[in-house]
């Protein structure tokens, strides 16, 4: 069965939320949002291509910090409502030079940052 974006539940701004995880090693590297473009752009290029809200445009992850997202696989929740990107992450994935945007926790009700900023 041949893959349309177009069948996936994308919200009234016409966006899915999509999480990017490094096919290695597991870890939840950061969450972006893709409309049916993106999605579209990304499965032919095998670049993880998102779209920005703040700047309504496209973006390719890596295109200018050279940080890129190769696309391993695309996955789509039960609901496709959600996708997972596995990716072949080329350093780190944040724009905080962290290897990913998840660095802080709560513990014992306090924030702690768990991931300090890649040299």
């Amino acid at each position: 069965m041949t893959f349309d974006p177009t069948t996936l539940r994308y919200d009234d701004r016409g966006l899915i939320p999509a999480i990017a995880q490094d096919h290695a090693t597991g870890e939840v590297l950061m969450m972006a949002w893709m409309n049916a473009e993106a999605v579209a752009r990304t499965l032919e290029t095998n670049r993880v291509t998102y779209w920005s809200r703040s700047r309504a445009a496209f973006w390719v992850k890596g295109e200018s910090s050279g940080h890129a997202q190769r696309l391993i696989e695309m996955r789509m929740d039960c609901d496709r409502d959600c996708l997972l990107v596995l990716v072949d992450q080329v350093g780190p994935a944040c724009h905080t030079n962290r290897r990913s945007c998840f660095y802080t926790a709560v513990r014992n009700g306090s924030e702690v940052e768990i991931l300090q900023p890649q040299v």
